[in-house]
């Protein structure tokens, strides 16, 4: 949800007490259009600016759309004024947010493909996935101060996984907790405190720490940094389990598939949020 108080804070760091550069009388219309292909996101935060400052916008596709060079995503009409005061916090909301569901549709293609191309495993009854749902790639909580809503929403509409949004949404047992409590007293500790409808994740590094986090009670086990062959064989570990078996820590764009093969039900990668570049995009006023 974009708040009236988020956007007056964009336009306030961008417009500045006295605005000479956007004093322009008259109506005008205005097309934001895409400049390279991607997944488009943000454009719901783009149109409360504007109907913020009292344009209307025309036309606007969904979030989570694929384009092309060329494709407007949203139209606008309205005060020439309040459309160029709009411009540059309008694109450079649709362009973080659409570079963010590229690279999140990327790594979906990614893990699509390695599950569409993998065979059965025979070392154990927890085959590797045949349906692209069947793993998801996750966000985490490595976003931007302020823009954390804008971002999580540009994953999902890259086919991905919001993880949790905040800290209540879930407890995470991670290498501080271990040292302090060890593993098996931390998730003890966490589950007094927890609702029933809270789940507890235990981050661990070592394969043989998969197990013990599984007997201990985690709903969710975590293996962190580890190479694909490692995580392959912490995923042999848990058959049986009654588990969700999550990888994170390091993973890329091209090592989506190995990670994606191992019979891991969640990807989890913070360059989704942190390192995605921006999708060129512009807003072009008047006939062109």
């Amino acid at each position: 949800m974009i708040t009236d108080t988020q956007i007056e804070r964009w336009l306030r760091e961008d417009v500045g007490h006295h605005d000479v550069t956007n004093d322009v009388p008259g109506g005008t219309t205005g097309r934001l259009v895409a400049k390279e292909e991607g997944v488009v996101a943000g454009l719901e935060a783009a149109t409360a600016v504007f109907e913020y400052l009292g344009v209307d916008v025309t036309e606007r596709l969904e979030d989570g759309t694929r384009v092309a060079p060329g494709d407007d995503l949203l139209s606008v009409k309205g005060s020439a004024r309040e459309v160029l005061r709009g411009e540059r916090v309008a694109v450079n909301l649709v362009g973080h947010a659409s570079g963010i569901a590229t690279r999140t549709r990327a790594a979906v293609d990614a893990a699509s493909g390695a599950l569409r191309a993998s065979e059965p495993r025979a070392t154990t009854g927890r085959e590797r996935r045949t349906e692209s749902d069947d793993v998801r790639i996750a966000a985490t909580r490595k976003t931007t101060p302020g823009l954390r809503g804008l971002e999580k929403r540009a994953v999902v509409a890259g086919g991905g996984d919001t993880h949790r949004l905040d800290l209540s949404h879930m407890v995470m047992v991670k290498d501080n907790h271990v040292a302090e409590l060890g593993l098996e007293d931390a998730v003890a500790h966490f589950r007094e405190r927890v609702s029933f409808a809270t789940k507890i994740e235990v981050e661990v590094e070592t394969v043989a720490d998969a197990p013990r986090a599984a007997r201990a009670g985690a709903d969710v086990v975590l293996l962190d940094n580890m190479t694909p062959e490692e995580v392959e064989r912490a995923v042999d570990t848990l058959e049986g389990d009654d588990v969700l078996i999550e990888a994170s820590g390091g993973i890329t764009l091209e090592t989506v598939p190995d990670y994606a093969a191992t019979g891991v039900d969640v990807i989890s990668m913070g360059s989704l949020t942190h390192s995605a570049p921006s999708l060129d995009v512009s807003l072009y006023t008047g006939e062109h």
